[in-house]
């Protein structure tokens, strides 16, 4: 089994104070959220944004295994995630992930039964309690 982590530090009142987010790897490291980065405008992280970010790594990822499964390697997947909090319910309601893909030799078919297959069963996908929907396109 393989372990990731991340620490986070929050000092003060949750409209007031603000915390720090650092993972293991650095990549973040003591990077800052506050109530104004995840409800308003202010720069810095938050925990949705950074939701989306492993939604969509870890669809895109998904993707290619399921297509190197399947015969095909992609030339790209430009995936996005766009997750969706209700403030009043302080509740991720949805996540909507977009597809951009280039893969050689593939029919619309076959590429929709795997990207699908991706966005069911992407392990970050079957965390989420959500709704997940996908909108996925085949550039030629």
């Amino acid at each position: 089994m393989k372990k990731h982590n991340a620490n986070a530090v929050w000092n003060g009142s949750v409209k007031e104070g603000e915390g720090k987010i650092t993972t293991r790897s650095k990549i973040l490291d003591n990077s800052k959220y506050s109530f104004n980065t995840r409800f308003g405008d202010a720069p810095g992280t938050n925990p949705d944004e950074l939701l989306a970010a492993s939604h969509a790594g870890c669809f895109a990822m998904a993707t290619s295994l399921m297509l190197g499964e399947a015969g095909f390697t992609p030339e790209s997947l430009d995936a996005n995630a766009e997750v969706t909090m209700d403030a009043s319910q302080l509740k991720i309601v949805s996540s909507h992930l977009t597809l951009k893909a280039k893969i050689p030799n593939i029919s619309q078919e076959k590429f929709m039964e795997i990207v699908n297959n991706a966005k069911e069963n992407c392990p970050i996908s079957k965390v989420m309690n959500c709704e997940i929907t996908l909108d996925a396109t085949l550039e030629q």
